[in-house]
């Protein structure tokens, strides 16, 4: 039979709570001191509350003034639309008085009357030019129907598709046709 032996146990410690170190008691020990700190849920309430007040009045202040600034431009393009011509009107009023001037001569002679129109031609032209209204001529170039207007075709020893007659000039602003060219365009001879 065999004796009934036991063996030796090791000795294990059993410390308190007050003998472990801080980190240890704090690690197993809830922290009461966070949980006094965390705000109640009336006051997340409260706080959720004043920062979608101030969201919503922001929105609001951002909605007021994008409907403002819609309002100015469209102001703007209304005054714009409305006295976009007072430029060149104002260009155009020597024009005018040269017109008138010339009809006021009592007793007009050829001559006179040619001076009144090369000088009502001539501020006509510097009016074009500062308003950038520009002259389209266009003898001799390749036919553009963007630009001109062919009235007909004529025979002509020009390159077929040429513009060899301008009946009427045509005027561009800023290279936006205002009037096409209207103009007679070669073709070949049979």
């Amino acid at each position: 039979m065999q004796e009934n032996q036991s063996s030796p146990q090791p000795e294990v410690e059993l410390s308190s709570a007050a003998d472990a170190s801080p980190e240890a008691a704090s690690a197993e020990a809830p922290d009461n001191a966070s949980v006094d700190t965390l705000p109640s849920l009336e006051e997340q309430l409260r706080q959720a509350e004043l920062k979608g007040a101030e969201h919503y009045d922001a929105w609001l202040r951002a909605k007021a003034e994008t409907e403002n600034v819609r309002r100015r431009a469209a102001e703007d393009i209304q005054k714009a639309s409305k006295f976009a011509i007072e430029k060149f009107a104002t260009e155009l009023l020597p024009v005018k008085d040269s017109l008138e001037q010339t009809l006021a001569v009592a007793n007009p002679t050829l001559e006179s009357i040619r001076e009144g129109v090369e000088l009502t031609l001539r501020n006509l032209a510097r009016a074009f030019e500062r308003g950038n209204l520009t002259e389209l001529d266009p003898v001799g170039a390749k036919f553009d129907p963007h630009q001109h207007q062919a009235m007909s075709m004529v025979e002509s020893d020009q390159p077929a598709n040429t513009v060899v007659q301008v009946f009427q000039k045509g005027y561009l602003i800023e290279g936006r046709v205002v009037r096409p060219a209207l103009v007679a365009v070669s073709k070949t001879k049979d």
